[in-house]
């Protein structure tokens, strides 16, 4: 459900996160709000060692639904996670690096010249994104 960009936007995006399987389903697929949420009936019981896991596979589901609090709050936790990572400082440092082939070359040079300390090209346009996008 995450948006085109990735950024988590439904409380589906949480529930896939809690458990392995489709343990949760919708009395209406078109309309998903909590009111609609519902645990499945059966999962799979990954402790099931048969040749061929079938239906002797499948238990009754032993698991309960999180709260609504509980699952907008740890979606507003994803969504902050996602645009620090994303939105924030992080990603504009990413857009502003040079390509790692360009970050070698300098290092190469920076290592000819004997500067692999601050006063080489690489650490300093290094340093300039690092100031220029700070994370506080």
């Amino acid at each position: 459900m995450a948006d085109f960009n990735g950024r988590p936007n439904h409380i589906e995006d949480v529930l896939i996160t809690y458990r392995a399987g489709p343990w949760f389903t919708w009395t209406d697929i078109y309309n998903k709000t909590y009111a609609n949420l519902i645990l499945a009936p059966k999962v799979q019981d990954f402790s099931y060692t048969g040749d061929s896991p079938g239906l002797e596979s499948l238990i009754d589901n032993p698991y309960t639904l999180p709260s609504e609090l509980e699952l907008t709050t740890k979606l507003q936790e994803m969504q902050d996670d996602w645009d620090l990572e994303y939105a924030g400082y992080k990603q504009n440092r990413r857009d502003e690096y040079l390509k790692v082939g360009e970050q070698l070359d300098q290092l190469y040079h920076d290592m000819t010249a004997g500067k692999l300390d601050a006063t080489g090209e690489w650490h300093k346009s290094i340093k300039a994104v690092k100031d220029k996008y700070s994370k506080g």
